[in-house]
């Protein structure tokens, strides 16, 4: 099967017809596929061959990564027709994943003024909105009419590359392009020619500055039900939009991330299947290691408790029950509130409602567990205080476990650390070593054999 796949594509490069693959081939998981197995020159060979349409069809089909492979392995010119063809947003996104210098001869091939847009878009941080917009806005004067504007608008789609992502809205302008409101383009060719412009003008606008977390201007954009924010400068001068389209893409990309760091883990640039084992080691390693930088105080732990083991060897049945136990009710938590606060639903002035819920929960959580931990010592016959040693420690590790991951995400966010970070693997590392003294605490409370030690 694999060796038939990759063929296809190898086929119809040497038989110089990629447009018949494109139509056979529809799936975007299998031309992926099928793409990212080619060399560079067989990559060049496709950059060469492929048309306007083709190119089109091609890059809106596959990841941005696998697109740059392709622009890069493709002579400059050739390269620079390829771009071409591109949304302004999408070529950036695409131009951002190739190294600076191909980058620059690439761009140079361009015409002047696209080659001018896209530097402008490459100059923003990556993750800022500006990084992400449509520079290619509509705009009107508040003093035209109607029938003029609605002119002006079709002279500039003759002449311009907007599209229906940029359609929904009309912004107006003044002469130095600062945002005045805006007007849906629905209303403005339904209305009389002979209104002004300035009469249908809502002055009510959402908008973001460039410097804008672009998860963030996705979130607002979602939040006021909204196809397009424009985004403006300190001086309100309009410098594009971000798009519902664009927005969504965001999310996605964000919900991935968080899900990665979530496991412990740096987020993959590139899809899975085309990540090498040394790419999946940096990303792992880092944080593998400051685990077991952090893991290493629970054996100092244990140690410093080593005569209250020895003296009552039946505790440490249940120290894998009891930290596990921990980690589990943090990860529960922690993945709620981390998903929570990405969409908008939990930011700083919530942390005492989040608290007050997760604590009432957590001592409900805590009562039942205390049961089951009950249940499981009498099971094991380890006598009387050694289970309620147990039960209780059970219920103190809950409640710890849920104060600690409700306050955490909330606080590094603030901090501006992604809450993300607050990871399965780490709030069960913290929970690890505090519920092992929360546990040797009660035991030297409840247990006379460790009276004096």
């Amino acid at each position: 099967m694999g060796s038939t796949t990759a063929a296809s594509i190898r086929q119809a490069i040497a038989g110089e017809d990629v447009s018949a693959w494109l139509r056979s081939v529809k799936d975007p998981a299998e031309r992926t596929h099928q793409l990212a197995k080619l060399p560079a020159e067989e990559l060049r060979t496709l950059g060469a061959l492929l048309d306007q349409r083709a190119a089109t069809d091609l890059f809106e089909s596959i990841d941005d990564a696998l697109a740059a492979r392709v622009l890069a392995a493709a002579q400059p010119r050739e390269a620079a027709d390829l771009v071409n063809v591109l949304d302004l947003d999408h070529a950036a996104d695409v131009l951002r994943d190739i190294k600076a210098g191909p980058r620059e001869q690439l761009l140079s091939a361009l015409p002047q003024d696209r080659a001018e847009a896209l530097r402008g878009l490459l100059s923003w941080p990556p993750d800022s909105v500006a990084a992400h917009m449509v520079p290619e806005a509509l705009t009107v004067r508040p003093a035209m009419t109607i029938g003029h504007a609605v002119a002006a608008l079709r002279d500039d789609a003759a002449t311009s590359r907007s599209d229906s992502r940029t359609g929904a809205y009309v912004y107006v302008t003044d002469d130095d392009n600062r945002l005045l409101g805006v007007v849906a383009f629905r209303d403005l060719v339904l209305s009389d020619p002979q209104d002004t412009v300035s009469g249908l003008t809502n002055s009510d606008v959402v908008s973001v500055s460039p410097l804008t977390d672009a998860e963030d201007a996705a979130q607002a954009l979602m939040d006021h039900n909204l196809v397009a924010v424009p985004v403006v400068d300190a001086d309100n001068r309009l410098l594009g939009i971000l798009t519902e389209n664009t927005a969504g893409e965001i999310t996605e990309e964000e919900v991935t991330e968080d899900a990665e760091r979530q496991g412990g883990s740096e987020p993959l640039e590139v899809p899975y299947l085309r990540a090498s084992p040394w790419l999946l080691w940096r990303k792992r390693i880092g944080w593998l290691l400051l685990l077991f930088v952090a893991e290493a105080y629970t054996g100092t732990v244990l140690r410093h408790f080593e005569e209250e083991m020895e003296a009552v060897v039946a505790l440490a049945f249940f120290i894998p029950l009891l930290i596990g136990t921990g980690g589990n009710t943090g990860t529960q938590i922690t993945t709620t509130l981390v998903r929570a606060m990405a969409t908008g639903q939990v930011r700083l002035r919530d942390v005492p409602a989040v608290l007050a819920k997760e604590m009432s929960t957590g001592m409900m959580i805590a009562l039942t567990m205390a049961l089951a931990a009950l249940i499981r010592a009498w099971m094991l016959g380890v006598g009387p205080e050694i289970t309620l040693t147990v039960t209780l420690t059970v219920a103190a590790i809950v409640l710890w476990s849920s104060f600690v991951a409700s306050i955490l995400p909330p606080v590094l966010k603030k901090c501006r650390v992604d809450p993300a970070v607050v990871s399965a693997p780490m709030i069960a590392t913290i929970v690890d070593g505090t519920g092992l003294i929360i546990y040797f605490m009660i035991a030297h409370a409840t247990l006379s054999q460790l009276q004096g030690l």
